[in-house]
């Protein structure tokens, strides 16, 4: 590149990562820019490492731009500003280096032949797309802070639940480009999912929170769409298949019958009753039912939005399920069963933190329950959401109202179709249920 313009006059010293170049510079010409690699002291990360970033210095202005990859000081050569012989990752960091410096000098190639004028920015970004790289820790964090200001804690759990997976692999060391993650390191991370003895359902979900995160990342410019990974990665080969859910009716109908109280357990009745109620109430999930209040019953039927899908749904509340809601209705604060509490769960966390503690318990009651009724299946919850159902598909109601997506992970598609049909449908429907 330097070559390239063939000046006779004065030359001038410039530092390339660390290298040093003599370049030959005419006063007519554009002025190329001053780049070099340093490490970056003003910022440690929460693993003792400091950020290495482009420095890029031209008409008296300077910008900075990470590089995905970060060292611990002790291994970086400040005078030399380039990895000593020591460090671990050198030949790791090195390539990152000559693959930004090629990249940048390809860069500066083009504007300088088509006489175009260029700034730090210019130089750093495509004149068409505009990157601001960074590291699968960063975004993952950002992530999920972003999802916890927006109130939206499931989906907080879930990236937070795969940063920590990621984490444990790579033992600390998630300060990578998105880039790193090829074929290779997602045979690696299978290989340590299976090793730690994850069921396929849970490996399939960490993989598609990472393919997620990684699809946000390129939309977000973070990371490249060339780097991608999981067009030749397939995690449709994890089996997740999940064994059958629902029970038969006369197993609900025992669940209707007088219990004898079990240990020391609370919120026995509870459970039963919130069974109950999922299966009568068009299979509606724990989260949803905490979340009730007296403004969801309209003329006498359920108006609520799913908060998985964001779906509004409307169906009847049968006698009996109105008869579990007046049960509760003295003890319950703010809300139609006694889950949450108004004046002490007020925050989206608050709540979530209440909602998936009660929800361990009452699965527990379910199954100790289930032992007592003589009901030979692992009953929690959702197997009220699968019975309701499977129960109606049985009685011969239309399938294009209770779908085959029953099998899947969630009834998404399932309560579209009950949705499609008027509510005189869907009641005479639910006269199957008892």
């Amino acid at each position: 590149l330097l070559n390239y313009m063939r000046i006779p006059t004065k030359k001038l010293l410039t530092r390339f990562q660390g290298v040093h170049v003599n370049q030959d510079v005419n006063r007519k010409n554009i002025m190329n820019a001053c780049i070099s690699v340093v490490c970056y002291k003003s910022k440690t990360l929460s693993n003792g490492e400091n950020p290495l970033m482009l420095q890029v210095s031209k008409g008296g202005k300077r910008k900075y731009q990470s590089l995905g990859i970060s060292i611990l000081p002790r291994y970086w050569d400040f005078i030399r500003n380039k990895p000593k012989p020591n460090c671990p990752n050198r030949e790791y960091i090195q390539k990152i280096i000559l693959d930004k410096q090629r990249e940048l000098q390809q860069r500066m190639l083009e504007f300088n032949t088509e006489q175009k004028e260029y700034t730090t920015t210019t130089l750093l970004n495509n004149e068409n797309t505009k990157f601001e790289l960074k590291t699968v820790s960063e975004f993952y964090h950002e992530l999920i802070e972003k999802y916890m200001h927006e109130g939206k804690c499931g989906n907080r759990l879930i990236y937070k639940s795969s940063f920590n997976s990621l984490n444990a692999f790579s033992k600390g060391k998630v300060d990578i480009p998105f880039s790193n993650i090829d074929i290779s390191w997602l045979t690696k991370y299978e290989k340590w999912l299976r090793s730690q003895n994850n069921k396929e359902t849970t490996i399939s979900l960490m993989f598609r929170t990472l393919r997620s995160a990684y699809n946000k990342a390129i939309k977000a410019k973070c990371t490249r769409v060339s780097d991608y990974p999981f067009n030749e990665y397939k995690i449709t080969k994890f089996n997740t298949t999940t064994s059958k859910r629902a029970i038969a009716k006369t197993d609900i109908l025992k669940f209707k019958t007088e219990i004898q109280p079990v240990g020391k357990q609370q919120y026995i009745e509870l459970s039963k009753d919130i069974f109950i109620f999922s299966y009568l109430c068009g299979g509606i999930n724990f989260t949803d039912i905490a979340n009730l209040t007296h403004e969801n019953i309209q003329s006498g039927r359920l108006h609520y939005i799913r908060q998985k899908t964001g779906k509004q749904i409307k169906i009847g509340i049968p006698q009996e399920a109105m008869q579990i809601i007046e049960k509760y209705s003295k003890m319950s604060k703010g809300y139609l069963f006694p889950i949450l509490d108004s004046k002490v769960h007020k925050t989206a966390q608050q709540k979530q933190n209440r909602i998936h503690k009660l929800l361990g318990k009452v699965n527990k009651n379910l199954k100790l329950l289930a032992a007592q009724l003589g009901v030979k299946a692992n009953v929690t919850t959702y197997v009220a959401r699968h019975s309701f159902a499977s129960v109606l598909k049985k009685s011969g109601v239309n399938i294009a109202l209770i779908s085959e997506a029953l099998g899947h992970s969630d009834l998404a598609t399932t309560q579209i179709y009950l949705d499609s049909f008027d509510n005189e449908q869907v009641d005479d429907a639910m006269k199957n249920l008892l």
